[in-house]
């Protein structure tokens, strides 16, 4: 079955519980295979069938009808940023106004159960109330209302389903007190339960909106507009949005490059630390990929643009930080399985508490009287009716599941952006919750501990030759070869400004090395042989002794020995290795302090792997195995118990990093590795596998602290408002308080994370 995956933004969600409606109205729909909605980050995920309805306009308009029958606002994904703005203005609006109408109330209804003081006659008084409460509940609040409606028509129960039954709830009273009925007037109560969750809400709304800004943080990035060369020759200024692949376009110095692509003409130096976290800019010239937001620092370039929209490299982290923060952790399945069916539970707990007050309401009298001197908002003297009113209003009022459904969704997006920010991208919620367990990193060698090329890492000469010389022999004739060592080679003595010495008439000679002449004077010409050691002995050549000592000791650790001689006699050996990456160690002793013990799979050779096992401090080495050998190695590790991360880059890596509890793609490797694993390092340095795990420590620590104080606090407010001595009014209040507590929390995750981290610097020694 072919299928087609779309996001929706919707607006108006105050809770998970709303997510989940929203969600289960997407599901009821005969298309839909799957749909996963994020109250924090205000978004849906729906995949779809796309043989049952191929038409994607006439589908998001399904998908969009069913929000609105949720009781929800879809918008557009265009306009988010704009309606996010406008939603934060609406929701400080409706507290500015609920609160000038509310707080008059309030003061005339202290004034009158402290002093006994009535600024007005009481018939009018009471419809003053009346009126003034109906636009607070009925005008400012109609969202409230309008969903709790819809939540009993579709018999699903959202957190404002609970604010919008104890608001009628005691809006009711009102209306008994107007018909003659023996209940205290709760007309005021309820307008303020309202205008307090209206607080609540606009906190809400705001700190979510900073939960959510790593991904605007993302979009910020890239340029706006761009400089594009049309076919005359002249230059015309565009947005961004308007390029298309083949356009080529003008890069001044300090300008952002517009979007990837490769670059024509020019040469510069490129700003990629956005992607990649260093500092240093990179050498970039014609032929070079170039990635969108990243800054030319140095010379005028001219572009051609290959990716645009989506297929760009920026939207791509973005479409992925989004997927990440809108999946799910095992723990927050089981936070939303008890929040829904908390909400009707509480719904039949607030019945049963008015029953019981009316069943037993003299002994629960009492009580109150016993505690009316430490409670001063307890008033025993109340009639039974107004008292199990009372109760059961702050029950629904107080037990208002938010902070639990906030608890995980609210850390999750603030452990993800920060992780966005320090080159980290996550692909899914349950690598966040695995990586806080793992006890075991397996680390692949080439590409991930190494740089993935050979490099010249030592040379030796012999006595009295002058290293100048052998290093411009060994470029002169090894210019004349295509090995992919002879081009290592060259482009090392190319960066150390090494001059070729002019070589002629070069003949390569298969599995030995390369031979030609070098022209001493214009009368004498010298053979001159750069190749294996086997090469030079079958020549006849000798090895001096110290010579062949450094060569048995760089052969040990792996390394490629290259000899160089002139005529009868050996100029020296230069020793080429795949050097460790410069954060290679730093990242090892890392994971070490986290208490991590780490392994190297590897195909190459064994001396090759031990020596850079011992370089990096990696506790144990497998080498010289094939791709199916590093899953089986992987296999029997989580047979020992062991929870395994896999850290590589190539093609051959996917499977194991399948098959590891949480796989790890080195940011510069392959799109196979990378579609394979769960966390994805953009810059490539493995000292993010270290980060990753303290990050994943804290986010955890964050949603654990998180549930802790929600599932707390209602197993002590619950108990208080059944036996009246929480007003409606305060249990409001601390619901509300709880709400904003749970995301505060969350928030300061972020800080929490960066201190960590910079304690983690410091035992490593690099601050």
């Amino acid at each position: 079955m072919s299928e087609q995956q779309t996001t929706l933004h919707i607006e108006g969600m105050t809770c998970t519980s709303c997510s989940a409606a929203v969600e289960r109205s997407l599901k009821t729909l005969d298309f839909v295979l799957d749909a996963q909605v994020n109250f924090a980050g205000k978004k849906a995920i729906v995949r779809y069938s796309s043989e049952k309805n191929p038409d994607p306009v006439r589908a998001r308009e399904v998908f969009f009808q069913a929000v609105k029958n949720a009781g929800y606002d879809p918008i557009d994904p265009l306009q988010k940023k704009a309606e996010g703005d406008k939603r934060l203005r609406d929701e400080g609006l409706k507290v500015l106004f609920a609160w000038i109408i509310t707080g008059p109330l309030m003061v005339s209804m202290l004034l009158m159960m402290i002093w006994n003081i009535h600024l007005l006659p009481v018939a009018v008084d009471r419809w003053v109330n009346l009126i003034g409460a109906s636009v607070v509940i009925f005008v400012i609040g109609w969202q409230v209302i309008r969903t709790t409606m819809l939540n009993f028509r579709h018999l699903n129960f959202t957190m404002d389903a609970l604010i919008g039954i104890g608001t009628l709830a005691a809006f009711a009273t009102g209306i008994l007190r107007l018909a003659g009925a023996e209940v205290i007037d709760f007309t005021t109560v309820g307008a303020m339960i309202m205008a307090i969750h209206m607080i609540g809400n606009y906190i809400k709304v705001r700190a979510t909106g900073r939960a959510s800004q790593a991904i605007q943080a993302l979009l910020e990035l890239g340029a706006k507009e761009a400089s594009l060369l049309l076919p005359d020759g002249t230059i015309r200024k565009t947005s961004v949005d308007q390029l298309k692949p083949g356009d080529r376009v003008r890069v001044l110095p300090g300008e952002k490059i517009p979007m990837d692509g490769i670059i024509r003409v020019g040469t510069t130096a490129i700003d990629e630390s956005m992607i990649t976290g260093e500092s240093v800019p990179r050498d970039k010239g014609v032929g070079d990929q170039v990635v969108g937001a990243t800054v030319n620092q140095m010379g005028s370039i001219e572009v051609e643009i290959q990716a645009v929209g989506e297929d760009s490299f920026l939207q791509r982290i973005v479409l992925m930080v989004e997927e990440a923060q809108n999946s799910r952790v095992p723990i927050q399945d089981f936070a939303d399985s008890v929040t829904r069916v908390f909400v009707p539970a509480i719904m039949v707990l607030s019945v049963l508490t008015f029953i019981g007050w009316m069943i037993f309401g003299t002994p629960a009298s009492q009580l109150l009287e016993w505690v009316s001197p430490i409670l001063p908002w307890v008033d025993p003297s109340r009639s039974l009716v107004s008292q199990a009113l009372a109760a059961a209003i702050a029950v629904l009022v107080i037990a208002c599941p938010c902070a639990l459904g906030l608890a995980t969704p609210t850390a999750l997006m603030v452990g993800m952006g920060k992780a966005a920010e320090l080159g980290i991208l996550i692909r899914n919620g349950e690598a966040i919750q695995a990586a806080k367990d793992l006890d075991s990193v397996v680390f692949d060698k080439t590409g991930t501990l190494t740089l993935g090329r050979p490099s010249l890492t030592d040379w030796k000469t012999a006595d009295g030759v002058e290293q100048d010389f052998f290093f411009g022999i060994l470029r002169g004739v090894e210019e004349y070869s295509e090995h992919p060592l002879a081009r290592s080679l060259v482009d090392a003595l190319k960066e150390r400004k090494i001059a070729a010495l002019g070589v002629i008439d070069t003949r390569v000679v298969p599995g030995r090395g390369i031979s030609g002449y070098f022209q001493k004077n214009p009368l004498v010409k010298a053979l001159v042989r750069v190749g294996k050691e086997k090469w030079m002995s079958e020549e006849g050549l000798e090895i001096p002794e110290d010579l062949s000592a450094v060569s048995k000791q760089w052969s040990s650790e792996g390394k490629t020995l290259v000899y160089a001689a002139e005529d009868n006699h050996i100029l020296g050996v230069a020793a080429l290795a795949d050097p460790l990456k410069s954060d290679s160690i730093a990242a090892i002793r890392s994971l070490h302090e986290l208490g991590v013990k780490t392994y190297m799979l590897t195909g190459d050779t064994k001396p090759a792997a031990e020596h850079i096992a011992r370089q990096a401090g990696i506790d144990s080495v497998f080498a010289e195995l094939l791709p199916e050998d590093k899953i089986h190695k992987v296999q029997e590790l989580q047979a020992e118990g062991r929870q395994v991360a896999m850290i590589g880059d190539g093609i051959n890596d996917a499977p194991a990093l399948k098959q590891a509890r949480v796989g790890i793609a080195i940011g510069t490797g392959t799109d196979i590795a990378i579609e394979s694993a769960d966390v994805t390092l953009i810059s490539g340095q493995v000292t993010g596998v270290a980060t990753g795990i303290t990050l994943s420590k804290k986010s955890f620590e964050t949603i654990q602290m998180n549930l802790l104080w929600a599932f707390g606090y209602n197993f002590i407010a619950i108990p208080l408002a059944m036996f009246g001595m929480l007003h409606p009014v305060m249990a409001e209040i601390a619901m509300a308080l709880s709400s904003i507590t749970v995301v505060m929390n969350s928030l300061l995750l972020r800080g929490r994370i960066e201190k960590a981290l910079v304690g983690h610097k410091k035992e490593e020694g690099l601050i």
